[in-house]
Formats: structure tokens, C-alpha cells, sequence
């Protein structure tokens, strides 16, 4: 982390802060388990002592660090990949066993695995659900509280500022970091989110109430597909609230309302408006064809292999697991950053996700078996990969099951009853 002013020194603390409390709400007595690259430690170390301060139990950190990683990729078999070692299954799934909160500090160079066979990455994660599938499913099934949040690393904001100094790039990374987050404002950051939250809920119950059966994506670039829903789907955002009411959020930022789309139907063509960042390399200009809910052709001007080894990483990883609403104009998208990142660039845009699908999002989900889920629409996968397709032009209608219609959004925003 480069070296800081006192004002930006005192926004990482209250970034911290905003993480443990709101990200996690980590209760007294709670464990954490944080998981990071190395590049980041000083703020691993804000985060450790923010979590004590909340009462933590005990705080578990797991460093990563990417040329290492990239060396085990190079160098180890491929068969090595199809199985976790027996500590990594241990401590996950004995995490989730105690209630721990989850926490993943992004800070990954986007480009850190570049030319790595995704057959590797692909078994690699599918051996990890596996292995850890106690860790998962609670996961899934909203019983363990987890968040990813961002946090600047020389070359990750390299990509993001590449005409920048090193240390003047980290810096700027830094402060559109903590701008996504309501960091730094005239408000305290925590309330603010908790204002952040209920701004949400006017469209969520619009959305809910309206019983879609399906939804038309269409524009300039070419999209034209439609995604069926789920008759008990369940349209959520701004946060979300474990089984037992306790409320947190996933993701830090977030602007999207998302739902899970029913597995079995999505039908046309969808073309990506971002690039997709996915384990260290970059996909652009890409499509993807649906039949029948399956991706049956994709087609991409960089990264076509990381596109196809996604689709093919397990038996429906090929169908869609999330549909999520985000308007052109929001926050992320007017600061003009491209961040190379997922967690952030999805909330720059609409954006579906390949694999799996959201338990939580359909009524009475988080109680039923993985068999009743699927009978039930919701998609079953050892991979969740958003990718970005809103576009300033894209137009969705909703379509009800007796043949009436509603437009959700109109040139790229919210249309109607939703401005």
C-alpha cells in the first residue's frame, strides 16, 4: 500500500471500519476469516484491528500471493488441480461449521494469470466446491455471512492508471476505491450505507410484485434474448440478510437488483459490453448464444479459451445463475473508470452471470436439497462469473404470464414507475 496522507490514512481506517461493521457485521465473539493478496498487508493489518475492536473472536488471514500462484499453475500437473489438499478443505469447512464471517480483499493484478491453461483453473474450482462443499452451501443457502471488498496493489492500479507513476496510480486507485464505498463524504460512512440499503427497496418490491415470466434484453450491439424467471424468484439488492435475519452485504460496492432466472430458459444471442476479468486474464468484444437456457455457441476478439473454459468448467456451468438490473448512470459507471474488475465493473452495468444460481432469491429456496432447487429453476454449479452487458441504448421488457408487458428499463435506465 503506497505510504498515505493523514486524510487518506484516516478514510482506510474508516474503509476498515465500514468492512468489518457493515460489510461483515461481525458480532462479538464472531471468528473472521480474511483472505488477501500480500500487496495489501497494511490494510490486512487495519482489518485485523478493526475486527478485534468489534469483539472477533479470533481472526484467521490466509496471504496470497500472485507470482507464487502463477508458478503452481506453470509448473504442476494438471491432475494436482482435481483435488484440494486436506487442510484447505479443513479450514473451510470447519469456518463455516463455527459461523465465521467470510471476508475477501480483492486487489488482484488483472492480468496475473495470462496465458495459464483454464482447464487448470477450471478444475481447480471445481475440486474446491467440492472438497469444501459444508463451506458452500452454507454460503448458498444464507447461513454464513460473506463480502468481498477492493483495496489498491501497485499493479493492479497500473491497469487501471497505466500513464500514472507507480505510487501517484495507487494513490488515485485508492481514492476511486473509497468513493464506490461512500468513503470519505459529508456522511458517516456506515449510516450512509444503511441509507444505501433502503434506497434499494422501492424497486425490489416493485419488481416483486409484478409476477414477470420472462425478460427481453435488446440493443445496438446485438443483443436480443430473452431469460425466463421463476415463478417463486425473489428480486434482491442493497445487501442481504442471512437465514436467521441478521443483515450484511456480499458485496462493497454494490448498485445492483439481481434475481436467479430460471436454468432451463434463455433463448437468443448477448454480447458483452465490458471486458470480463476472470482468474487473472481478460476476455473482450465476446457473445454468447443461449438455447433452450444453455450457452450453445460464444464467440469473443480476445480470450475466446478463458470464454469456453467458463461454459464448460462443469455440466451447468453453461446456463445462467443470476439476472441483475443496474442503470447507465450509476456512481461507478460516471466515475469513467474501467477498474478490470468484476466486483467493481458489474456495478458499472447490467450483467448476467454463468453458473451458479441464488438459493435465497426464490421463495422457500434456502430449505430445499440441491435436486428440489433445480426442479425449481435455480442452477447448480461450481462457478459464478458475472459479465458485463448494459449498454446506453438497452432497452428490457418484462412479459407477465398472461401476455401483458412492462418496460424495466428504457435506454439504458430505469423507465416508468422506477426513475
Amino acid at each position: 500500500m503506497t505510504p498515505a496522507n493523514t486524510e487518506l490514512q484516516t478514510h482506510l481506517q474508516e474503509y476498515a471500519k465500514l468492512i468489518i461493521r457493515s460489510g461483515c457485521n461481525l458480532q462479538p465473539g464472531q471468528e473472521l476469516l480474511l483472505s488477501c493478496n500480500i500487496d495489501v498487508v497494511e490494510f490486512a493489518r487495519l482489518l485485523v484491528a478493526e475486527a478485534y475492536a468489534a469483539g472477533a473472536k479470533r481472526v484467521t488471514v490466509r496471504f496470497s500471493d500472485e507470482q507464487i500462484v502463477r508458478m503452481a499453475y506453470e509448473n504442476v500437473a494438471i491432475e494436482c488441480f482435481k483435488e484440494v489438499p486436506e487442510w484447505v478443505a479443513l479450514l473451510n469447512n470447519s469456518m463455516a461449521r463455527n459461523g465465521a464471517a467470510i471476508l475477501r480483499i480483492e486487489s488482484d493484478d488483472p492480468q496475473a494469470l495470462e496465458g495459464i491453461d483454464p482447464q487448470k483453473l477450471a478444475a481447480q474450482a471445481v475440486a474446491s466446491h467440492k472438497a469444501c462443499k459444508e463451506f458452500y452451501d452454507a454460503i448458498d443457502q444464507g447461513r454464513l455471512v460473506w463480502s468481498i471488498a477492493g483495496a489498491a496493489s501497485p499493479a493492479w492500479a497500473r491497469k487501471v492508471f497505466p500513464d500514472m507513476p507507480e505510487d501517484q496510480a495507487v494513490r488515485s486507485l485508492w481514492e476511486a476505491i473509497l468513493k464506490t464505498v461512500r468513503v470519505g463524504g459529508s456522511d458517516d460512512a456506515i449510516v450512509a450505507w444503511e441509507n444505501h440499503r433502503t434506497s434499494f427497496t422501492r424497486r425490489s418490491e416493485w419488481l416483486n410484485a409484478q409476477n414477470f415470466d420472462s425478460l427481453h434484453y435488446q440493443n445496438s450491439l446485438g443483443t436480443d434474448l430473452t431469460v425466463g424467471l421463476n415463478p417463486k424468484g425473489i428480486w434482491k439488492g442493497g445487501g442481504d440478510i442471512l437465514t436467521n435475519g441478521r443483515p450484511f452485504f456480499p458485496n462493497m460496492p454494490t448498485e445492483e437488483i439481481f434475481t436467479t432466472p430460471d436454468r432451463l430458459r434463455a433463448d437468443g444471442v448477448v454480447h458483452s459490453s465490458m471486458p470480463l476479468v476472470h482468474n487473472g486474464s481478460i476476455v473482450e468484444d465476446f457473445s454468447v448464444t443461449f438455447r433452450d437456457g444453455q450457452a450453445v455457441d460464444c464467440k469473443a476478439r480476445v480470450g475466446l479459451d478463458i470464454l469456453k473454459s467458463i461454459i464448460e468448467t462443469d455440466a451447468d456451468s453453461n446456463r445462467l445463475g443470476e439476472c441483475a438490473l443496474v442503470p447507465w448512470t450509476s456512481p461507478i459507471r460516471q466515475s469513467g473508470l474501467l477498474f478490470y474488475s468484476t466486483l467493481y465493473d458489474e456495478n458499472a452495468s447490467c450483467h448476467l452471470a454463468l453458473g451458479m444460481g441464488f438459493p435465497d432469491c426464490l421463495e422457500g429456496g434456502t430449505e430445499m436439497s440441491e435436486d428440489e432447487l433445480k426442479a425449481n429453476g435455480v442452477n447448480k454449479s461450481a462457478t459464478h462469473v458475472d459479465f458485463m452487458i448494459g449498454t446506453k441504448d438497452l432497452n428490457i421488457t418484462g412479459h407477465r404470464p398472461d401476455g401483458s408487458e412492462a418496460t424495466i428499463f428504457q435506454a439504458g435506465e430505469w423507465a416508468g414507475e422506477l426513475v
